[in-house]
């Protein structure tokens, strides 16, 4: 295998991600579908909303759904602290791309998290159900969740 075949084989065992934080858990989410990010700003709550989409937020003149994850985690409500933001992501819903922001109480930093060192999501003593979870891998010596953005949001 030349030099060039084995970086781009490397490459490929590769996905570029923005690291999130919520609460004590990691997150990778695909850099592809994050459009921005963004400091809090306030949501109007919508009638008869679900509860992990409990209203909207107007991001340049769009308003997009806001999400917030914790919920749909079952994790524990928190408070926004400085580090808080809104990751603005593109998902498909019915196969169609659809803006929404969702909270992340810290964002690292975006970097490449390797497909090799995939483990299977475990289906006991998990926050989450395991359809939500695409694959769990290892970053900087932890472990770290690569979520199923369109299955958690639909």
């Amino acid at each position: 295998m030349s030099r060039d075949q084995a970086q781009d084989a490397t490459h490929d065992d590769a996905i570029q991600v923005v690291m999130i934080g919520l609460g004590d858990e990691k997150f990778a989410l695909d850099a592809e579908s994050v459009r921005e990010i963004i400091d809090p700003i306030p949501a109007t709550k919508v009638a008869g909303a679900k509860a992990f989409v409990p209203g909207v937020i107007n991001v340049r003149g769009n308003v997009i759904p806001f999400a917030d994850l914790r919920i749909r985690f079952g994790m524990p409500a928190a408070r926004e602290t400085v580090d808080t933001r809104i990751v603005v992501l593109e998902v498909r819903i019915d196969n169609e791309p659809v803006l929404v922001g969702v909270t992340a109480d810290k964002v690292y930093e975006v970097t490449e998290i390797s497909k090799v060192d995939v483990q299977q999501t475990p289906r006991v003593g998990m926050h989450w159900k395991p359809d939500y979870i695409r694959f769990i891998t290892k970053w900087r010596e932890e472990f770290v969740i690569v979520p199923n953005m369109e299955r958690i949001l639909n």
